[in-house]
């Protein structure tokens, strides 16, 4: 199960009937995220397989998992604003019990991404389940 913060997303989308109305929510979202800090954005931190550039920064503090990010395509922004949200405030125990497809396909967001963004949205997806999984 994601976070009460993805959830809040889940009953948002179910007003939302236009797929429009749902990409704008959710490039809106990455609009609202702090930029990464510059100096956060090396080798170690870019997410590989995505077609835009993409950085994650992980922090583990005790027991509990939370990540920034960064894009420079608006519509990954905003998807990785939705990772944040299912994600972030959880146990690394809990991260990877999420099944993180299943939870955005209660959005719709498979059908409406081109298959380079869900190729994309799928290695951001690992590399968090990754680094949760190294501190589990």
């Amino acid at each position: 199960m994601a976070s009460p913060a993805f959830e809040e997303i889940v009953e948002d989308f179910e007003f939302l009937d236009d797929w429009e109305d749902r990409y704008r929510y959710v490039i809106d979202a990455g609009k609202e995220m702090a930029p990464l800090d510059e100096a956060l954005k090396v080798p170690a931190t870019k997410v590989d397989g995505c077609a835009s550039q993409v950085w994650l920064h992980p922090v583990i503090e005790g027991d509990v998992f939370r990540f920034d990010g960064e894009s420079d395509a608006m519509i990954v922004r905003g998807l990785i604003a939705v990772l944040r949200k299912m994600f972030n405030g959880l146990t690394v125990g809990e991260v990877v019990q999420v099944d993180a497809r299943a939870e955005l396909a209660r959005l719709g967001l498979n059908e409406h991404l081109s298959a380079q963004r869900s190729i994309g949205l799928r290695a951001m997806i690992e590399r968090i389940g990754q680094v949760a999984a190294a501190h589990s």
